[in-house]
């Protein structure tokens, strides 16, 4: 099944372009799918979500993240018609996301937690304005990675900072993690879409992680695809295809 390639798939496109080698972690060597970065035998292509989003969303990316086949800025970027990424750099700024930033259609948010930032600058909550549209700054990193992106972006400092409140853990389990409140990526941006009036996306997402970690890690432990979980009923109502290509 054929799908445009997403701002994600874009930014890993051009950095192998540019002669950026893939990373080689454990499981390099099997044959992935170019589309959804799953092994090929658990793709998820079939999966992918179709609706419509009001919001956007901007992913601001490690090189190294960017290449990880766990990476779940793919799957938010996948979900969110208008998705956007970008390498960070502390020495040099992409005119492109300037140009996002100051561009008067958008509201930016930038997605951090609000106890490392100054009061006055934190919101819990979106701002439905119906002059501009919500666009989410993502910082798709490690938890260090993302602290430092934080600290040294001034591009970034006259943003709203919009502070997730979570009522669960993390359902994330494709790395090590020592704290379970961290929320990855998807799931905070499928708090984002909520919080922005995009419910349908917002189940979208939370239903697609699931069935991507579960494809992910059914491959990793070389089990066999299993299309018959909640977490795939929940996501079927999103996708735009039959079901006889589902239970393939």
């Amino acid at each position: 099944m054929n799908h445009a390639p997403n701002a994600v798939a874009r930014l890993r496109d051009q950095r192998i372009d540019e002669g950026i080698k893939p990373i080689q972690a454990r499981g390099w060597r099997a044959p992935r799918c170019s589309a959804c970065r799953v092994i090929e035998s658990h793709c998820l292509c079939a999966w992918r979500p179709s609706v419509e989003t009001r919001s956007g969303v901007c992913l601001i990316m490690t090189n190294k993240e960017v290449f990880k086949p766990s990476n779940t800025g793919w799957l938010i970027a996948d979900v969110v018609r208008d998705n956007h990424a970008f390498i960070w750099s502390r020495t040099e700024v992409d005119e492109q996301l300037l140009a996002l930033l100051n561009d008067p259609q958008w509201q930016p948010y930038l997605v951090f937690p609000g106890e490392y930032v100054e009061p006055s600058r934190v919101t819990h909550s979106v701002d439905l304005d119906q002059s501009k549209r919500p666009l989410f700054i993502l910082l798709d990193a490690t938890w260090t990675e993302a602290r430092k992106i934080f600290r040294k972006s001034p591009y970034f400092d006259r943003l709203p900072i919009l502070s997730l409140l979570p009522d669960r853990l993390s359902r994330y389990r494709l790395r090590r993690s020592t704290r379970s409140e961290h929320l990855c990526t998807a799931e905070v941006a499928a708090l984002c879409l909520e919080l922005a009036g995009d419910s349908d996306a917002a189940s979208a997402l939370d239903a697609y992680f699931d069935v991507f970690s579960q494809h992910y890690l059914g491959a990793k432990g070389q089990q066999e695809v299993n299309v018959s979980t909640p977490a795939h009923a929940e996501l079927q109502p999103f996708i735009r295809t039959s079901n006889a290509v589902l239970a393939q």
